[in-house]
């Protein structure tokens, strides 16, 4: 195992004037046997960011370190890494256990050896009945199993995950989610984990990136970016529903900074008697809450109910009181917190 140094890592393609930069010096010390999870909207560079850690993609600038050691020059191979793709990425004339121990053959590992890791890791990951199948009698969930197999019997310093589970149907996406978290917790390997769903990323991460643009937004844990985003844009992406911002509410009325964005988060919206003015436009119901989705004058707001609250008709009036204590206020240029 070991820990992972990010170093004002710099990505672009091109040079001179034309060159496209994509990320930004992005800087994050990761510990050894930690968790994370690089979260971000498509073409925000966290699977680019994955591949440098990986020696897939060179480097423009700053310094990558694994164990300590700076792999910017190191092949992949040499940097004792085991990647799981969103493709599986198996080799279909192969059973589960050859393509398990494909690597290790390759790399002359004794046989018993390779027996030994594979039935471990096969044992891990309930694949042992599963050993002599081809990919094609499996399903989605056990050929990602396998594809984590695959990974597991390196024995590796660091796994890297780009978007695993994107291929899998819903279900299937939370059985492997916890599949992923007890792996973690019985092998305890650095583990960097690259998602563009923010759920997966909530319920994964110890800590998480948050990328944007190429850039970092914020490093922390699900509850310190959930609880304290750093900008409008972690606001908005992290959490379902997103956090409502408000533009012209009454911000000074509840000691807001002048024309800073008040963000409140839809569950922090508490129906009452009186207070603010809603009109409810549309309702979404999610088994045992309601999403109202409502408007005051220009601003658009989400109010979330519980079951056991009763539930307002489309078209009439409500009145909400944000939680004094869940406020949040952004700079209306920088999208920055204050």
């Amino acid at each position: 195992m070991a820990a992972i140094s990010l170093r004002n890592i710099i990505k672009r393609y091109g040079a001179g004037r034309s060159a496209n930069q994509v990320i930004h010096g992005v800087s994050a010390e990761v510990a050894d046997g930690e968790f994370i999870v690089i979260v971000g909207p498509s073409g925000c560079g966290k699977s680019t960011l994955l591949r440098m850690v990986a020696g897939l993609e060179e480097i423009s600038g700053g310094e990558i370190a694994i164990g300590g050691r700076v792999v910017n020059d190191a092949e992949p191979s040499e940097r004792d890494i085991a990647m799981v793709f969103q493709n599986y990425a198996l080799y279909p004339h192969m059973s589960v256990f050859d393509n398990m121990a494909y690597g290790l053959k390759i790399a002359k590992v004794p046989r018993e050896e390779i027996r030994r890791r594979v039935d471990k890791a096969a044992a891990i990951l309930e694949l042992a009945p599963y050993l002599q199948r081809k990919p094609r009698e499996m399903s989605g969930g056990q050929r990602q199993r396998v594809a984590m197999g695959r990974a597991i019997v390196r024995q590796p310093q660091v796994f890297l995950f780009d978007e695993p589970l994107s291929n899998l149907d819903a279900k299937l996406r939370v059985q492997t989610r916890l599949e992923i978290q007890k792996l973690h917790r019985e092998l305890g390997i650095t583990s960097l984990f690259v998602t563009h769903d923010q759920v997966e990323a909530m319920t994964l991460a110890q800590r998480m990136i948050v990328m944007n643009a190429g850039r970092m937004e914020q490093f922390g844990t699900p509850e310190e970016v959930y609880a304290r985003p750093a900008t409008t844009f972690v606001a908005s992406f992290m959490g379902a529903p997103p956090m409502n911002l408000l533009r012209n509410g009454p911000n000074a009325a509840l000691g807001g900074p002048n024309g800073a964005l008040l963000g409140i988060r839809p569950e922090h919206l508490e129906i009452t008697s009186e207070g603010w003015t809603l009109q409810v436009e549309t309702m979404e119901m999610l088994g045992a809450e309601r999403l109202l989705y409502c408007r005051m004058g220009a601003e658009e707001l989400i109010v979330r109910t519980h079951e056991g609250q009763a539930a307002p008709a489309v078209g009439s009036a409500i009145h909400v009181t944000p939680r004094a204590d869940r406020l949040h206020w952004f700079d209306a240029t920088t999208g920055s917190r204050l």
